[in-house]
């Protein structure tokens, strides 16, 4: 049954994405990290123990919440039990709804003017967007949908077969975490200090699983495999996080762009590295072409995943 359970997770998540008037976990999570930020502006707590509190009672609340909801949907009928399993496991996955949003990205740069197209793509980056060319918004998207290819589908498909939804709601939570307080900025530096290190080490696995994937994706989908697979291992920690160039750099090789460099973030100047090579100029199409390789790659890890778990039924 669980198999089937996450089978109709994922294809619920194809469908119906994350409409916005749904409730959703993620966003339960993201208003107590919020309604948790704004006390700290008006008591100011140390920043450290704060930031370990934060990220202790946001993951403890996922865990908790998930483990109970679980537990008592059983206790009324083990049909209630799945159904609030497959709901909790399709509100992990974030493939649609992803590709969503990137493809609103698109179409403003396709068909509206470049301010909307500016405020778009703000919508799904923390960088600051207001002075964008078309070539850089392009940028931030692809690689959106890249790094979210990890955090956002590879990272909770692995740990529906590893530990069901509970396991998948907390990843959840330190994705959460490490997406709102987990900059270097003068403000989040030392209170998001916990929730980035904790967030690079929950994201180990799924990134470099993530990378096979999409380099395998690369060829399914008769891009340049080639340069996926050089690019992907000379540039795959061409980053700060130990983790968001595995994916981003597959993605550039397979397109031929380059990506990466420095960002503007809450009103300072971030530097990173690039990442692939500038061989040609990024447009609005290779959107697509990013979000081509999030589905196949999606699939890929559906289909090996489920692969090794039949084995380890039959086998262990």
């Amino acid at each position: 049954m669980t198999l089937i359970a996450i089978f109709l997770a994922v294809l619920l998540d194809w469908l119906i994405g994350d409409p916005y008037s749904w409730p959703h976990p993620v966003k339960w999570m993201g208003s107590y990290v919020y309604l948790c930020m704004r006390l700290q502006e008006k008591r100011q707590f140390s920043p450290y123990i704060f930031g370990f509190f934060l990220w202790l009672t946001t993951v403890g609340l996922a865990l908790g919440v998930s483990y109970g909801l679980l537990w008592l949907a059983g206790l009324v009928h083990p049909v209630l039990y799945w159904i609030v399993w497959i709901y909790l496991a399709y509100a992990s996955l974030a493939a649609k709804s992803l590709a969503f949003e990137a493809q609103k990205v698109y179409h403003t740069l396709k068909f509206g003017t470049l301010e909307e197209a500016r405020k778009q793509v703000g919508m799904i980056v923390g960088r600051e967007t207001s002075q964008l060319t078309p070539e850089e918004i392009s940028k931030a998207t692809i690689e959106t949908v890249a790094e979210n290819t990890s955090d956002g589908v590879i990272g909770p498909l692995l740990c529906l077969f590893l530990g069901g939804p509970i396991l998948a709601m907390t990843y959840k939570a330190i994705n959460t975490l490490d997406s709102m307080v987990g900059y270097k900025t003068e403000k989040y530096r030392k209170i998001g200090l916990m929730s980035a290190k904790m967030d690079d080490l929950a994201n180990l696995i799924p990134a470099r699983l993530t990378w096979l994937f999409l380099i395998l994706s690369s060829q399914i989908l008769l891009l340049d495999f080639k340069g996926a697979l050089r690019i992907g291992w000379r540039d795959r920690y061409q980053h700060a996080s130990p983790n968001s160039a595995f994916s981003e750099a597959v993605v550039a090789g397979a397109l031929g762009i380059q990506l990466g460099g420095p960002h503007v973030y809450h009103g300072e100047l971030i530097e990173k590295p690039t990442i692939g090579e500038a061989s040609r100029l990024v447009e609005a199409d290779d959107i697509q072409t990013a979000i081509s390789l999030l589905y196949t790659s999606t699939m890929t890890g559906l289909i090996l995943f489920t692969l090794f778990y039949l084995v380890k039924q039959a086998y262990f």
